[in-house]
């Protein structure tokens, strides 16, 4: 976002630079200029051939990103992903399967230096099958293990030769962090995060749900750090200070604040990540703060048409110096060099905007907007809110199509501003709740939004989305959860059921009020055992009938 103001800012002077050069600015990778030619941006995601064939695609990953020497007295585990496709998808190979009857298994073996870890059957078309294995065979070090992953199968009732597939992987597992350092771990099984308190009081590690706003830095928390405290007790999770940072005392300050209150700490280095010198410094300065969540480079690096390799190598430079928290980024564009950019990242961001938006000619520019020119503030949307399902889909197709489900994450990034520039206005509260739900029901583990302070109908409605998902974690980010999704007639609904209870989360998208029937998710028998709501942003229940509100979206515990 803050590239977007700073390219609205600079539009004076791009508009005489472009009477020498009309290829001088561009946003994902297309003109947007009036005096600007149309030329196709090009970096479109390939869609992968299909086969006629199927194919296997052998996937593994370790559960938790990094272990630590206090893992191993616990068995650790790799899981197993066996998707069997017709698309050539990276590292899909075919395999000769039966017409008829049963498919059988397959054997998988994992290795690392040669030594097997682990082994065991693993069926067709598995998700999360967890093999488990001993890390005291194993001695930390800084860098990843590399991990051999195979496995082979037999048809039932053929005796031709085994057929063998294989994939690759790493393991972390690090020395105890020096200096006191706080970990933060990924649990691949749901790409959730595990952290202990921000305070570095002990505690145990726990699931977070990041929810928060990219938030000023200076003439905000700066000049009045209990600020920080109000923002914990809304019931925030993380706060993403806005660069840049030229006051180092006053960084501190807030840092330690946020430490006293127990708030995490996402660190933005968006002007500094492709600077070794300046990233090298910031890490090693912000690095031990128990408070520290995760880092954060590039802001919209694909908008801007920064190196395609540069998310990358701020990202290897970063596990080098520190390795025990992971790296973020956001991505604006709907699909300009996808792939390259969302190499150099653990947690690969949205931030689809469009609430009150021109999708089609470009207020600011004066310019129609299409696929291959102009720029309307929300790349390639119809300016509605469903906008941010398509763009969530996308990112979780790609990352299946290169074979990164199991190892990145994604994240959402509601618009909690408006009232110029591309956006006539702001959200409502409302509006701004239905977007961060379509993130959640779409597969997003973490809300962060551009940006505080807003307005307080947004304050107040992200707050109580906050409050509520202190309970609704449990059941997002529950590695035991099985989901659901279903979308009608403009509704969209998550469902994630635990054990005996399902957590329905429905938002509406529709600027009408709309209905949702537990019955139609095979829910109205557990409605009967009672129903807990836990979020309000317009909704009821009667019986076994959820009503929303126009752009209204309810969260309830059933059973």
């Amino acid at each position: 976002m803050a590239a977007t103001l700073v390219r609205l800012l600079a539009a004076s002077f791009a508009l005489a630079t472009l009477l020498q050069d009309a290829n001088a600015d561009t946003w994902c990778g297309k003109n947007y200029m009036a005096s600007s030619p149309i030329v196709p941006p090009g970096g479109q995601f390939s869609t992968p051939a299909t086969s006629s064939k199927p194919l296997l695609a052998l996937r593994c990953a370790p559960v938790i990103k990094p272990y630590l020497p206090e893992d191993a007295s616990s068995p650790a585990g790799f899981l197993i992903d066996t998707p069997v496709t017709f698309s050539e998808v990276v590292g899909a190979v075919p395999i000769d399967l039966p017409t008829h009857g049963s498919k059988g298994t397959l054997e998988v073996t994992v290795k690392v230096g040669g030594r097997t870890l682990a082994k065991g059957p693993v069926a067709l078309n598995a998700t999360k099958a967890e093999l488990p294995f001993s890390l005291k065979s194993l001695e930390p070090q800084a860098t990843p293990f590399d991990v051999e992953c195979s496995a082979t199968y037999s048809a039932p009732g053929t005796k031709g030769t085994p057929q063998t597939f294989s994939a690759n992987t790493t393991l972390s597992y690090l020395p105890d962090p020096p200096d006191g350092r706080s970990v933060t771990k990924m649990d691949l099984r749901t790409g959730a995060l595990l952290a202990k308190p921000a305070t570095g009081k002990d505690g145990a590690y726990e699931t977070v749900f990041p929810i928060g706003f990219y938030t000023n830095f200076g003439g905000y928390l700066t000049s009045n750090v209990s600020v920080i405290d109000e923002i914990a007790a809304q019931g925030f999770t993380v706060i993403h200070p806005i660069p840049t940072f030229d006051n180092l005392t006053a960084l501190a300050e807030v840092i330690q604040r946020m430490e006293e209150v127990g708030i995490y700490l996402m660190y933005d280095m968006r002007w500094t990540y492709m600077n070794n010198t300046a990233v090298t410094e910031e890490v090693n300065r912000v690095k031990n703060s128990p408070a520290l969540l995760l880092w954060y480079t590039g802001d919209e690096p694909d908008g801007t048409s920064d190196p395609l390799n540069a998310t990358t190598t701020a990202y290897d430079l970063i596990y080098s110096l520190d390795g025990y928290h992971p790296v973020s980024l956001v991505l604006n564009c709907e699909n300009y060099y996808w792939t390259e950019y969302t190499a150099g990242t653990d947690i690969v961001m949205q931030d689809t905007y469009p609430i009150a938006i021109n999708a089609t000619f470009s207020t600011v520019w004066g310019t129609p907007c299409t696929p291959d020119y102009g720029d309307c503030g929300c790349d390639n949307c119809k300016g509605e809110l469903d906008d941010i399902s398509t763009r969530m889909d996308e990112f979780a197709e790609r990352r299946f199509i290169d074979g990164w489900e199991r190892t990145k994450a994604i994240w959402t990034v509601p618009q909690g501003f408006g009232g110029d520039s591309y956006w006539n206005r702001e959200p409502t509260g409302k509006e701004f709740v239905v977007q961060s739900v379509l993130g959640i029901n779409h597969g997003g583990l973490g809300v962060v939004s551009w940006n505080a302070p807003t307005t307080d109908d947004i304050t107040a409605s992200a707050s109580a989305l906050a409050q509520s998902l202190a309970t609704m974690k449990d059941f997002i980010l529950n590695p035991a959860a099985t989901f659901t999704h279903v979308v009608t007639a403009g509704v969209d609904v998550g469902l994630w059921t635990v054990g005996a209870k399902t957590l329905v989360l429905a938002t509406n998208m529709n600027y009408s009020e709309a209905k949702f029937d537990l019955s139609s998710a095979g829910l109205a028998a557990k409605a009967l055992f009672g129903v807990k709501q836990v979020l309000d942003s317009g909704a009821r229940i009667e019986g076994h009938v959820v009503t929303l509100e126009n752009v209204g979206t309810g969260g309830f515990i059933v059973g």
